[in-house]
């Protein structure tokens, strides 16, 4: 008996923006490497992605895969040692190419993020509700009586009770999901256009991840948000995205409309990913499918396609040299097995 799909596609987001609609943002070409003793390690190559206003795009892969780096690499967010290359197209600003005050000018105002976790990226020293009002008084210009109405306002559209009373606490006195909540309102608290969300419902039980995925894709119908949401969960794109991009070694494998993606996986890694996922096990199977070995590191991906080796269908020439990509009716897929004769 074959199992059930992950989601009924009637539950997916409508891609707002249409194939032709001009992208709110748009990468073209991507290149990540780092400077490293062993020379330059491409952590990220030749990515092309375009998100669109008031839809949800998720990047999906193992860990090492460049989900991360392609998020902080859009708001230049990295480290010393890294090389960035391509072009980065907001409001026909290449982000690559600008000097770093006005990119200081648009992180948080135009583009923002929530980080992977709160506990982490927020400052245990500082109120939750004075470090959610610093984005206002520095892009907005609010005072302090400003900000700090703004910010409880927030707090109560997040979904966070006793908004005034949580705005003096600090981040321990809250829980997770609180914390998380506290991190999307200090993310949308200057109306951005872009939302990069990185594993924003990780560690956080069932219940809780669905109230933070129905809050982000409320907010970003709302306002007409692009969102880029990066995950690993099968079942998160499945309720949330309207297109999706599987990502393997900092190669973009495949992308396409989510129902098309789900219902018909061109790339192998792709369809390794779908069948270990829990949703789709045979009913009493006692073990799930797992695709062998794991993510090459920087520095031990040869010339040919990354996923060679772990792959049940691969090819003499798989190894010896990476295959362009290939479009087809809106989907993409970087694979041999989909090339022209």
């Amino acid at each position: 008996m074959k199992s059930a799909p992950l989601t009924d596609p009637a539950s997916y987001v409508p891609v707002a923006s249409g194939e032709g609609a001009e992208a709110a943002l748009r990468l073209e070409g991507l290149n990540v490497t780092f400077a490293t003793e062993e020379g330059l390690l491409p952590a990220v190559q030749d990515l092309r992605l375009s998100l669109h206003a008031a839809s949800i795009t998720c990047l999906v892969g193992e860990s090492g895969c460049g989900k991360s780096l392609t998020a902080r690499a859009i708001l230049r967010l990295m480290p010393p040692q890294a090389r960035l290359g391509g072009r980065i197209l907001y409001r026909g600003e290449d982000l690559l190419a600008l000097p770093e005050a006005r990119m200081r000018a648009l992180r948080g105002r135009h583009l923002a993020m929530i980080f992977q976790e709160p506990m982490t990226a927020l400052n245990p020293v500082l109120r939750v509700g004075d470090q959610a009002a610093e984005a206002l008084r520095l892009h907005m210009g609010l005072s302090a009586a400003q900000a700090r109405e703004e910010v409880i306002r927030l707090f109560g559209e997040v979904g966070i009770p006793a908004a005034g009373e949580r705005y003096g606490e600090y981040p321990h006195q809250l829980s997770g999901g609180m914390r998380q909540r506290v991190m999307i309102a200090a993310a949308l608290s200057c109306r951005p256009d872009i939302l990069l969300a990185d594993e924003p419902t990780t560690a956080l039980d069932a219940t809780l991840q669905g109230q933070i995925l129905h809050l982000i894709r409320e907010q970003a119908q709302a306002r007409g948000m692009a969102v880029l949401l990066i995950t690993h969960d099968l079942g998160v794109v499945a309720r949330v995205a309207a297109q999706v991009g599987i990502m393997y070694a900092g190669h973009l494998v495949e992308f396409g409309p989510t129902a098309e993606v789900f219902a018909r996986p061109l790339h192998p890694y792709t369809r390794g990913l779908m069948e270990s996922s829990p949703s789709r096990a045979p009913l009493g199977a006692s073990r799930l499918p797992a695709i062998p070995g794991s993510v090459p590191p920087l520095g031990q991906r040869g010339a040919g396609c990354p996923f060679a080796p772990r792959c049940g269908q691969a090819l003499p020439v798989c190894r010896q040299s990476l295959p362009d990509e290939r479009e087809e009716g809106g989907r993409r897929v970087r694979c041999w097995l989909h090339q022209s004769p």
